[in-house]
């Protein structure tokens, strides 16, 4: 069959060519390209790649679907690919799905392409389309929002792995009445990615934090003020690293390293966890490593991110709470300029089925400016 070309901003969406076959070889034995495509068989040959341009992508459109080319327009060479899958006709709905080789990241290729494929999608009968990704796939999650479509849910166990298991994936999707405009996000980026006041700099908790994360929160004094009180598994941190942007992206927390700006050391961690978007709320939260304490470092921190969620977010109040016994953490927030407003008796689970106070402080946009008039002054 013909397969209709399509052009997109910097892209042409075209038929899988011979001329396509090393730079498929290259691009599908790329370690992110394994790691999220599971289905791929590792290694990936030549004759494999070859066998994809004659029977795999014709077979997709004979099953209406597809699967096309993402060419650089200029110089017709191979950028990624992109395709449709799953079609169930009588429904009008599909499935898409997307790569981009590692000599063409981070130039808008994947949002450029997936967006010019679901436009024609819907052009031809289409109703709504899914989009799934790994949930530690945050470059994936990012061109789902900037290409309109809307997070929906956990597909759980709907991919197998390598090892014998099976992948939960988050579901996206977009309907042909929808928006074409980057859906909106409860938590904005950092500004440059950071936040810093040239003492004290947050940046986002990534994969790569696991060893820092890990001794910050096994020490037992961090343990005794989480909720519960529980030390958390190596598979429960790793997962907390892995998913910290997707949890950001969804506008449910940030969460945040502390760094000694000098050094750029990592001191501690701070996390603002949104868990009232409707009336505007948030919560924070913040422990720091025994070598950094007493520095001021988590007043600096605790400021840093309230300004930011004021001034970037439709956050209008932030919470946190302190058990009645650290006193640390309550000079912690007074000096950032929390105000103690309750005293909430049995808030908290505790050990052995007890449970303990929490001694609440609230900050709203009006407070901060009003601290830093007075430190200013």
């Amino acid at each position: 069959m013909i397969v209709p070309t399509l052009a997109g901003p910097g892209v042409r969406l075209r038929a899988l060519a011979p001329r396509d076959v090393d730079d498929l070889v290259t691009g599908y034995a790329d370690p992110v390209m394994r790691r999220f495509m599971p289905p791929l068989p590792v290694p990936f040959t030549r004759a494999q790649a070859q066998e994809y341009v004659t029977d795999v992508a014709p077979g997709m459109f004979a099953d209406g679907g597809g699967l096309w080319a993402v060419a650089d327009p200029a110089t017709d060479r191979l950028l990624g690919g992109v395709g449709l899958d799953k079609v169930v006709a009588h429904r009008g709905q599909c499935e898409i799905g997307y790569w981009v080789g590692p000599w063409a990241r981070r130039r808008g290729v994947a949002v450029a392409a997936v967006r010019t494929l679901t436009e024609h999608a819907f052009h031809t009968g289409m109703a709504r389309i899914e989009l799934l990704t790994h949930r530690e796939n945050g470059a994936s999650q990012r061109v789902a929002l900037a290409t309109g479509f809307r997070a929906e849910g956990v597909r759980r166990a709907v991919l197998p792995n390598r090892t014998g298991g099976r992948d939960d994936l988050l579901a996206y999707a977009r309907l042909a009445g929808d928006k074409p405009e980057p859906a909106d996000r409860l938590l904005p980026d950092l500004p440059g990615g950071e936040l810093t006041d040239g003492l004290v700099t947050l940046r986002r908790l990534g994969p790569d934090d696991l060893s820092f994360h890990a001794e910050l929160h096994c020490l037992p004094e961090v343990v005794a003020t989480s909720v519960p009180p529980v030390a958390p598994s190596r598979e429960d941190m790793a997962r907390r690293c892995a998913w910290a942007e997707a949890h950001w992206l969804a506008g449910e927390r940030a969460d945040l390293v502390i760094l000694d700006a000098a050094s750029g050391r990592p001191a501690g961690e701070i996390g603002l966890y949104y868990q009232e978007p409707r009336t505007g709320q948030a919560m924070i939260g913040y422990s720091m490593l025994p070598g950094w304490r007493g520095r001021g470092f988590p007043t600096r921190a605790a400021q840093l991110l309230s300004l930011w969620a004021f001034a970037e977010t439709g956050i209008a109040r932030l919470i946190a709470g302190a058990l009645p016994t650290n006193l640390a953490s309550q000079r912690v927030l007074e000096k950032a300029g929390f105000k103690r407003e309750a005293y909430l008796r049995s808030r908290l689970p505790g050990n052995d089925g007890r449970r303990t106070d929490d001694v609440q402080f609230a900050l709203l946009a009006e407070d901060l400016l009003a601290e830093g008039a007075r430190l200013d002054g």
